[in-house]
C-alpha cells in the first residue's frame, strides 16, 4: 500500500475517510445461486475495525439494502455502517430503510420479461426480483456468455418500452431505473459527509462509475479491484489489484492495523 497518495492520505487523516466497497465480488464471493452468496466471515469484524478510524464505511450496492444486510451478517452491528442499495435509491442506517416509491416500470417490466423468456430456448437462464430493479442470471446456463448475447437485444428493447436502463454484471444483465448509479450515490454521499480522502472497492462494471467518482471528486483517493478473470475492465483502471474478497478482507485488515499502529 505504500507510495500510493490516496492511501498515504488515508493514513495520516483516517477521520476524514469514506472507505466504499461493492457487496457481490467484492465483500462475498460470486457464486451461481446470488441467493447464497453471504459475506466473507471475516469482513464484519474487519469493517468494525475500520469503522472505528474513519469517518464512515458505506456499502454501494445494486442489491436492495435488506438483501445485503441478510446476506452479511454482522454487518448490521458496524458502527457508523451505511448501506446504499439499489445503486442509491436506498438508504440504510441505524436500524432504518428509506426510500422512494418503487418505479412502476420494474414490475412491468418483470412480468413481460417472463413471457420473452418462455420463447426463448435458454435453460438455466433465471430471474432475480430485487424490488427496484431485475435481473437475469446466466450463470447456471450451460452457455453462459451465448445466453447473455441473445438476450442483450430484446432485453434493452424492453428496458427502452419501460423507461428502465441495462446495468450489465458478471454473467448478468439487470434491467433498473434511470437517474441514478454508483457513482452518483458516492459522490453524493462524499458530499454529505465533507470527505477528505476516498477509497472504492469494487469487482465489476458497475463499479466504473464509483472510480469516475474518486477521480472526480477532487479528494485524495484510491480504487482498488477484487479481481476475477470474468471482468477486466476495472483492473486496468485501479490503483490496486487484489485476489477477490479474500483479498479485500486481507487488504482492508492491514488498513486497519496501519490506524491502531499510527
Amino acid at each position: 500500500m505504500k507510495n500510493i497518495p490516496g492511501i498515504e492520505a488515508i493514513l495520516r487523516d483516517p477521520a476524514g475517510a469514506v472507505i466504499g466497497l461493492d457487496f457481490d465480488g467484492t465483500l462475498s464471493p460470486i457464486v451461481p445461486d446470488p441467493a447464497q452468496a453471504v459475506i466473507h466471515p471475516e469482513a464484519p469484524e474487519v469493517l468494525a475495525d475500520l469503522g472505528a478510524h474513519v469517518l464512515a464505511v458505506v456499502v454501494v450496492t445494486g442489491r436492495p439494502a435488506a438483501t445485503a444486510l441478510e446476506l452479511g451478517p454482522g454487518l448490521a452491528d458496524v458502527e457508523g455502517l451505511v448501506v446504499l442499495g439499489h445503486y442509491g435509491f436506498e438508504r440504510w442506517e441505524d436500524g432504518r430503510v428509506s426510500a422512494p416509491p418503487p418505479p412502476p416500470g420494474v414490475p412491468r417490466a418483470e412480468a413481460e420479461l417472463q413471457l420473452l423468456l418462455g420463447t426463448l430456448d435458454l435453460p438455466g437462464v433465471v430471474i432475480e426480483d430485487k424490488g427496484r430493479a431485475v435481473a437475469v442470471h446466466t450463470r447456471r446456463s450451460p452457455d453462459p456468455e451465448g445466453a447473455l448475447a441473445v438476450l442483450r437485444e430484446p432485453l434493452a428493447k424492453l428496458a427502452a418500452k419501460h423507461d428502465l436502463v441495462i446495468e450489465p454484471g458478471r454473467m448478468v444483465l439487470e434491467l433498473r431505473p434511470p437517474g441514478m448509479d454508483k457513482g452518483h450515490a458516492l459522490s453524493l454521499f462524499l458530499a454529505e459527509k465533507a470527505a477528505r480522502s476516498v477509497m472504492f472497492v469494487g469487482d465489476d462494471l458497475g463499479d466504473l462509475a464509483a472510480f469516475d467518482a474518486v477521480r472526480a471528486s477532487g479528494l485524495p483517493g484510491v480504487t482498488v479491484c477484487s479481481g476475477s478473470a470474468e471482468v477486466t475492465a476495472l483492473a486496468e483502471r485501479a490503483d490496486i489489484v487484489v485476489d477477490g474478497p479474500q483479498g479485500v478482507v486481507a487488504l482492508l485488515r492491514e488498513l486497519g492495523s496501519a490506524f491502531s499502529r499510527s
